[in-house]
């Protein structure tokens, strides 16, 4: 055997793994994207194209309808869009602010019972979401906010995985930053607005990503809390429209897709603070 062909099979078998992993690489990308062209693609159909068997992939032929129907205003789906951003968005403004404040005190503090606190907030996670739905109902109709804003947005803004992440993160931080600061007379209030958070970027457009997410996809919460179909958000929206066009799928498309756009935007916005985020999670200071 030739030095060329030995040279020639260390070479495959080095390579062998590397095209294992790019192949798992790509069938898993394939069960991510093929769907969501199916949906767009199938937006642009008529009613028969999008029920024709074999089914077709590609319209014919292409039409508007779909979305053409959604902006004559037969449905408020413009208006639960719009109730979907400001929710999702004010919701994932106070999660930062109140797990960012949280994480810090249970990293960076000393107090008496601060791993009990932890625990208790820890434990929470194990507790099915659907069993705060009954107390959390109570409280948001006796504050009288049922039906409003305040009441797709407050009851999920404490939540304990975004004190969790955060606190992991935080103590990744190298703390002979603080120390020096300390040094210099600035307080902990001080260290954590011009210090920590700064630092936490990553970790925090991470948090922002999901929490924007969550609310954004949150379909069983608003369907109890709001009350006027005007005033619904995107996901309950849909299934009222799809109640209203039961066959017709261009429309019920047309709509996860206009419910799909911001949630894409906002993770490539988001992707390389997202990256960041992972790969500096297992390093400690």
């Amino acid at each position: 055997m030739t030095a060329t062909n030995i040279d020639r099979r260390s070479r495959l078998r080095r390579a062998s793994p590397r095209v294992l992993l790019y192949t798992a690489l790509v069938l898993i990308a394939l069960t991510i994207v093929v769907p969501l062209v199916w949906m767009l693609l199938t937006s642009f159909k008529t009613d028969f194209d999008a029920i024709s068997s074999p089914a077709n992939p590609f319209p014919s032929p292409f039409t508007l309808e779909a979305y053409k129907t959604l902006a004559s205003g037969q449905q408020p789906i413009f208006r639960w869009f719009l109730n979907s951003m400001a929710a999702a968005t004010l919701q994932t403004m106070i999660i930062l602010i109140t797990a960012s404040a949280g994480a810090y005190a249970l990293a960076r503090l000393d107090f008496w019972g601060k791993r009990v606190v932890f625990g208790a907030i820890v434990s929470t996670l194990l507790v099915p979401p659907v069993i705060f739905l009954i107390p959390n109902y109570l409280i948001v109709q006796n504050l009288g906010w049922l039906d409003t804003i305040l009441a797709v947005t407050v009851p999920g803004a404490a939540g304990a995985f975004g004190i969790f992440f955060l606190r992991q993160f935080f103590l990744g931080l190298p703390s002979e930053i603080e120390e020096a600061a300390r040094v210099d007379g600035a307080g902990d209030f001080r260290i954590f607005l011009q210090i920590v958070l700064p630092l936490s970027k990553p970790a925090l457009a991470t948090l922002a990503v999901l929490s924007f997410l969550g609310n954004w996809n949150d379909f069983l919460w608003p369907i109890y809390v709001l009350l006027s179909p005007e005033n619904l958000t995107l996901q309950p929206g849909l299934s009222i429209l799809q109640g209203a066009y039961s066959t017709h799928y261009g429309i019920i498309m047309a709509g996860a897709v206009i419910a799909s756009v911001p949630v894409l935007i906002l993770f490539t916005l988001a992707q390389r603070q997202i990256v960041e985020s992972v790969a500096s999670s297992g390093v400690k200071g």
